[in-house]
């Protein structure tokens, strides 16, 4: 079984001990996502407080990753998302559905965690992708 560690130079490298995406078995499988925009780990931002400009940076991310891996974000499967307020579910929605056809969304399950990795994040989304 082939196992291919995936790291895009359009994406903030990771600052812990994991790889953006691991390709498997005719999948990718993308680490949680995060909001940073900016290929240096010294100088990525981060849009503070604004949840729709947090998700489609995320978004971005993810799809620099899946087309790193020969992937696509049309090929995904299955999405993990965490916000840390869910009163705020359907502006994030609103931004999500932005980034799909109608009628090709990926399985989803989304979920409030009040601390993610960093105190500015108020979203991260992991992502399973056909290769």
């Amino acid at each position: 079984m082939a196992r291919d560690v995936i790291t895009s130079p359009r994406v903030t490298p990771m600052r812990s001990g994991v790889s953006h995406a691991v390709k498997c078995n005719g999948f990718v499988f993308v680490t949680g996502a995060t909001p940073f925009r900016g290929a240096d780990r010294m100088t990525a931002e981060i849009d503070k407080g604004d949840l729709t400009a947090q998700v489609h940076q995320v978004m971005r991310n993810i799809t620099a990753i899946l087309e790193e891996a020969g992937s696509s974000l049309d090929r995904a499967v299955k999405m993990n998302v965490a916000v840390t307020d869910l009163t705020r579910y359907a502006e994030f929605d609103a931004a999500f559905r932005t980034w799909f056809a109608e009628g090709n969304f990926p399985a989803r399950q989304t979920t409030e965690s009040v601390h993610l990795a960093h105190p500015d994040f108020l979203v991260s989304i992991d992502c399973i992708a056909e290769a």
